[in-house]
């Protein structure tokens, strides 16, 4: 027996009970299952060692030179700026991490080292150059600047059925896979003939590259006629899962997939597709690939297996394909890779560890053993957090969330949603917030849950309407705290003072960015960023020469903060696919931060972004805070 504490009630917990109605305040039919196992903090998680992601950028006024302060920097570290060899900075350079060496010619190259105590430190890097970026026009006075990383189209094909199809770069995820502290892009490719799996009909394969930043290709992986291409079918994931130093790439594989070195997985013959181009029969693998040049270093089979197609909720192969994937510090100190199959009715999440060359399955949850009341609660995207302050990551899927242990933690009798927000929305209060919409008619158009126990906070009445789209984010210095808005509520809601209007709603409901230096994000649609204003939003950046995916989802290929100092880049695809263009802000800001990817929850939600129906990066705080 165990005591913990609820909300200011004091709860007793025999392992395996299910408590029900002891949380202030909670709605009918929450459920709160008792955390198992050992409770006690664990090791420190291993920090992902970076680089100082240096950036140089030629203006009217020299070169602006930017870069991370990270994570393990000791307080009160300042820097020295190297041109060519030179140190140009006359005195240390503190506070934000940039600086502009004036009238310095383009092209130059740059380093800077770290001073603590008075003392020069070394890099840990073998290789510290400054990364040269353009200027690019911006708008409103901030500027910009970008790169581009050429790409090497795959080339077309024609199905089965006679249709001819080419190909488009779309969703992108970033790891270190060779250990040199700077980041590289896992770019998916897909056919243009990529369907959603609602959609009869034959697709081309999907591959998977890996490109240095300066355009070498590293490897390409083709997932083979045995993987349909579309949305919701290959959710990879780009992460160190061995602790090596070296991210590895993680995702669902199947006969005849293959490797970047020509490895063959399963049978390299076998053709499983029907005659509507679904793929219902034939093995399905997870399989762990190198990330420095592709080879496959383990593979196991996918769980959970399709079996009987209508038992996941239609019998033509729409629901049981419906895959999501995660990375989750489950013992609080390594990786685990998180798959997941279904969220309309049966949802299972599985938790693997890759760990001396091998795959192990930590734990399964499958929604058909843990009762009905666990069924249909996930969303078309998932979140990974340590809800519960304990070290260790939770699974966020939908209306539940999955123990780091592998029980049910809550869930708050609300169903699937299209979008999902997990972070400190409500700085007024302890611990981390949910915010998610509601395509159930019945139920609130969205809600601000805890994230830890599925107590709903507040919410809108039901609209009897599919709310598909919401956003919440810090975007409005007028208000405390994060607002909230959906497509089918009006108004821009604050989360701290129970969803009441606080201004007029955003012109768009997408993916949110911190560019302009202050502590509020920014909007981020299509191939644009926006300012948020009472009286209208403010036109920041505009994409030259480039598209956004996935339809009208208008989503980047990734949003991260992947170079220079703590604030985000976006990343689209040229609209001709022979580049990604990368965008960064060479705005002022005051901000003084560690790189927000060794933040552990925004690094994790970098890796989650491009499952499903990509969300936007989410942190474990609250700048402004």
């Amino acid at each position: 027996m165990r005591h913990f504490t609820i909300g200011r009630r004091l709860a007793v917990a025999v392992a395996g009970i299910t408590l029900v109605g002891l949380l202030p305040g909670t709605s009918a039919g929450t459920t709160y299952k008792a955390p198992l196992g050992n409770e006690t903090q664990t090791a420190a998680p291993r920090i992902e060692q970076l680089n100082r992601g240096l950036i140089s950028v030629h203006t009217g006024q020299g070169n602006r030179v930017s870069w991370r302060q990270l994570a393990d920097d000791p307080a009160g570290t300042t820097f020295n700026v190297y041109r060519n060899g030179v140190k140009v900075n006359k005195a240390p350079v503190s506070g934000a991490t940039s600086f502009v060496d004036t009238g310095a010619p383009t092209g130059a190259k740059y380093v800077v080292r770290a001073v603590a105590d008075g003392v020069e430190r070394a890099s840990k890097f073998a290789a510290e150059d400054s990364l040269t970026l353009n200027a690019v026009p911006g708008e409103a006075g901030i500027m910009a600047s970008s790169r581009d990383v050429p790409l090497q189209i795959p080339p077309g094909g024609r199905t089965p059925s006679g249709e001819n199809y080419t190909y488009t770069a779309n969703d992108a995820s970033v790891g270190d896979l060779d250990g040199d502290g700077q980041y590289e892009i896992v770019l998916k490719w897909d056919p243009t003939n990529a369907k959603d799996n609602s959609h009869s009909g034959y697709t081309g394969n999907t591959y998977l590259d890996a490109y240095k930043l300066n355009g070498t290709r590293l490897w390409r992986i083709d997932l083979g006629r045995n993987i349909r291409a579309g949305a919701h079918y290959t959710q990879f994931q780009v992460f160190d899962y061995d602790g090596d130093g070296k991210a590895e790439v993680a995702m669902k594989t199947a006969d005849g997939t293959r490797s970047g070195t020509g490895q063959v997985i399963g049978n390299g013959s076998a053709d499983h597709r029907n005659s509507s181009g679904y793929i219902l029969a034939g093995p399905e693998f997870l399989s762990v690939f190198r990330g420095t040049d592709g080879a496959v270093l383990a593979t196991a089979n996918y769980q959970p297996p399709r079996g009987n197609v209508s038992s996941w909720g239609d019998n033509y192969g729409n629901r049981v394909d419906r895959f999501l994937a995660g990375t989750a510090y489950l013992d609080g100190t390594r990786p685990s890779i998180i798959m997941a199959r279904g969220y309309y009715t049966r949802s299972v999440i599985a938790a693997w560890d890759y760990r001396n060359g091998a795959l192990t399955q930590r734990w399964i949850f499958d929604s058909n053993s843990a009762g009905s009341q666990w069924s249909g609660k996930g969303n078309h995207n998932l979140s990974i957090a340590d809800v519960d302050a304990d070290g260790r990551d939770e699974v966020m899927y939908g209306s539940m969330a999955i123990d780091d242990n592998g029980r049910g933690l809550w869930q708050n009798n609300t169903h699937h949603g299209d979008a999902y927000h997990v972070s400190d929305f409500i700085p007024s209060r302890p611990g981390l917030e949910v915010f998610k919409p509601s395509e159930w008619t019945s139920e609130p158009t969205h809600w601000m849950g805890d994230a830890r126990t599925g107590q709903i906070i507040w919410s809108a009445p039901s609209c009897g309407c599919d709310n598909g789209r919401a956003v919440a984010a810090d975007i409005w210095a007028g208000n405390r705290g994060a607002e909230a808005w959906s497509a089918s509520v009006g108004g821009l809601r604050s989360g701290t003072t129970g969803g009441q209007v606080a201004s007029r709603k955003p012109g768009s409901i997408n993916f949110v960015i911190w560019w302009d230096g202050d502590a509020q994000r920014e909007l981020l649609d299509g191939t644009a960023i926006s300012k948020y204003g009472t009286g209208g939003d403010t036109r920041l950046l505009t994409g030259s020469g480039v598209s956004s995916n996935n339809g009208t989802k208008s989503t980047p290929a990734l949003s991260a903060d992947i170079l220079g100092d703590w604030r985000e880049e976006v990343i689209w695809r040229t609209s001709d696919n022979r580049a990604l263009r990368i965008y960064s802000t060479t705005d002022t800001t005051t901000i003084t931060r560690p790189s927000l990817m060794q933040d552990r929850q925004y690094r994790l939600a970098v890796a989650w972004q491009n499952t499903g129906y990509n969300q936007p990066p989410h942190p474990s705080f609250a700048i402004g805070n």
